[in-house]
């Protein structure tokens, strides 16, 4: 695996959790594996614990994920990508580091949507 980029290996993890076997994801993990949520200052430490977070979510069905955008650069990538188990939806940018092919780090950020500003309507248009 060392052999694929930051942005295949990334891709391969989404992939993975697609899967919905979040325990299948530490075939792409670092031992070292750290999890970073800074909006709740959070960390996951190791893979099984990532698993279980995983496993353990309260979900109205099976996870699906859309890779919106996908970046890499040498030895990171960040990846946007939208989640939902059909009654749930929500989307969240990853900043993923990678060592010797495997993801070292992971951080995370799980924004809200929220309703436009009326003062600015006229210089916008709005997207779907």
């Amino acid at each position: 695996m060392s052999a694929n980029s930051p942005k295949e290996i990334v891709n391969e993890f989404w992939h993975l959790m697609s899967t919905n076997d979040f325990y299948s994801v530490a075939a792409v993990l670092s031992p070292n594996f750290a999890m970073e949520w800074p909006q709740t200052r959070e960390r996951i430490c190791g893979a099984e614990n990532f698993a279980r977070m995983n496993a353990e979510y309260p979900a109205h069905g099976q996870w699906q994920f859309t890779i919106n955008r996908l970046v890499d650069g040498e030895a990171e990538a960040v990846s946007d990508v939208s989640v939902t188990d059909g009654v749930q939806s929500a989307r969240v940018i990853s900043f993923f580091t990678v060592d010797q092919g495997k993801i070292l780090r992971l951080v995370e950020f799980w924004p809200d949507p929220y309703e436009p500003l009326a003062n600015r309507a006229h210089l916008v248009e709005m997207m779907e």
